[in-house]
């Protein structure tokens, strides 16, 4: 038995997200297909996280167990030749039998990218939201650090079905780095922490949004996080924008630059 180590890139614009789903394309789904064309057996690879419907990963991390005998090397070949153009292998590997793509995890950083300029490029619409209208970016850039370390993110999280109320379970998260940033006609969001929970990051940039538009102060963030009700932030913002950079596993910290491996 081999423990193998996938990492992927996907468009998740034609997609119900991450999780396998009857009657819906799923990147979960899409890969356990060709997994099984490939090795010949019936297996569901998991994945480091359950991105939603919509979002996109440039480093999302899948593990699954085989007795195939193919090499890494030969597996990202023939994985590719069979999954969707928009779902990419970029690397396979053998981990240790203990390896968990998700309950292995120790960080993930994901972006967010807001489209600034009058006119979206249609070659960039999948891939960020357009928002044109008046923002205070320097408030935005001040707000975004004051999330950074460990707290309860009950009003930055949806109901999750697979949970239940997120509420009724621990919803302490530690985030590293919180940013935004111009990146020409983009203002970019970065968040890296230890885990985040349903739609958080894209309800954190629904609440810094309030924050630019004049809506809500720096000061209010702390009384949004201490109310623990979802009521309480902004709205979701859509989910194109959103992106999984990268998975880290072994000891993190703070100031540790976002890996996958």
């Amino acid at each position: 038995m081999r423990n193998l180590k996938l990492v992927l890139a996907y468009d998740g614009t034609e997609f119900s997200g991450w999780q396998v789903q009857p009657h819906a394309a799923t990147i979960q789904g899409a890969l356990a297909s060709a997994v099984g064309r490939v090795t010949g057996e019936k297996v569901l690879p998991q994945g480091s996280g359950r991105t939603d419907a919509g979002v996109h990963a440039l480093g999302q991390v899948a593990s699954f167990i085989t007795q195939s005998p193919i090499p890494p090397e030969n597996l990202v070949v023939a994985l590719n030749d069979i999954l969707p153009s928009t779902i990419r292998v970029l690397r396979a590997a053998e981990a240790p039998a203990e390896f968990h793509a998700r309950k292995s995890a120790c960080a993930k950083t994901y972006r967010y990218r807001i489209y600034r300029g009058a006119i979206c490029p249609p070659f960039l619409a999948r891939y960020v939201w357009h928002y044109p209208y008046p923002l205070d970016e320097d408030q935005m850039r001040e707000v975004a650090p004051l999330i950074v370390g460990e707290h309860d993110f009950t009003s930055f999280a949806a109901v999750d079905p697979e949970r239940g109320h997120e509420a009724d379970l621990s919803n302490l998260r530690q985030i590293f780095c919180s940013r935004w940033e111009r990146e020409d006609d983009e203002f970019v969001y970065t968040v890296r922490g230890n885990g985040f929970l349903h739609h958080m990051v894209r309800n954190l940039v629904g609440t810094f949004l309030l924050v630019g538009k004049g809506t809500l102060k720096a000061s209010d963030l702390a009384r949004i996080m201490e109310a623990r009700s979802r009521s309480a932030a902004g709205a979701t913002v859509p989910a194109g924008g959103l992106c999984l950079v990268s998975v880290e596993y072994g000891s993190v910290a703070a100031g540790d630059s976002p890996a996958d491996s």
